[in-house]
């Protein structure tokens, strides 16, 4: 099984390429900085430094992918970025800086990608519980909650666009984990799970998830934040 994750220098996406990686799975992991997992000297994993922003980054994984696998069978969007601010003091910049992150770069790297996404591919992009309707709304994440609502939205309109090609597309609404981001918007908030374990639920998610879900919004969330 080939594996993409992007954001895997720390938390959840770097607990993620491990656990793919240990159950034999091909895994490409994706991040500006690729010291934490090359230090892992994992011989299934491959590690590419690239800045999802610059088009000419996602270029170095689709010629890697033409070359080595021809097929992807999960991707999982995990990168995000956070800036924590009032609404007041946000700058376009900073909302521009987050959309890019997390909503700009997904939709670009899945349009790269989509002639290796074959039947039975699974995307599974990862939102917040910040982003959905109606949830608990907190100061200081206008830039980041509403990118985090333009990707479940996103997330619904590939699942209609590509259920004919039988390519899935799921959301995962994360509630509290305890990783460095939810450090920068909760300072000294202590979650009840940690980035192990959810990066568990979301490989089970990722191999099992598509057969009984597309386009949906999965709430994983047992506290709030």
């Amino acid at each position: 099984m080939n594996v993409i994750i992007t954001g895997t220098s720390r938390g959840i996406g770097f607990e993620l390429a491990q656990l793919f990686a240990n159950n034999n799975c091909n895994v490409l992991a994706l991040s500006r900085n690729s010291e934490p997992i090359n230090s892992l000297q994992n011989k299934n994993i491959k590690a590419i430094s690239v800045d999802l922003g610059n088009s000419e980054d996602l270029n170095k994984i689709t010629t890697f992918i033409s070359k080595n696998w021809k097929q992807v069978d999960i991707l999982i969007n995990n990168a995000g970025k956070l800036i924590n601010k009032p609404f007041e003091e946000l700058t376009s910049t900073d909302f521009l800086e987050v959309y890019q992150v997390n909503v700009f770069s997904v939709a670009e790297l899945t349009q790269q990608l989509l002639p290796y996404l074959k039947k039975g591919s699974h995307v599974v992009n990862i939102s917040s519980m910040g982003g959905v309707q109606g949830s608990l709304k907190f100061p200081g994440l206008a830039a980041y909650s509403s990118a985090k609502g333009a990707i479940i939205t996103l997330t619904e309109l590939l699942a209609e666009e590509y259920k004919e090609q039988e390519v899935s597309f799921n959301v995962l609404a994360l509630g509290a984990v305890q990783t460095e981001m939810l450090e920068e918007a909760f300072p000294g908030y202590k979650a009840p799970v940690s980035a192990k374990e959810m990066a568990a639920y979301i490989y089970n998610f990722s191999i099992t998830g598509n057969k009984f879900h597309n386009g949906k919004i999965i709430e994983v969330s047992s506290t709030t934040p």
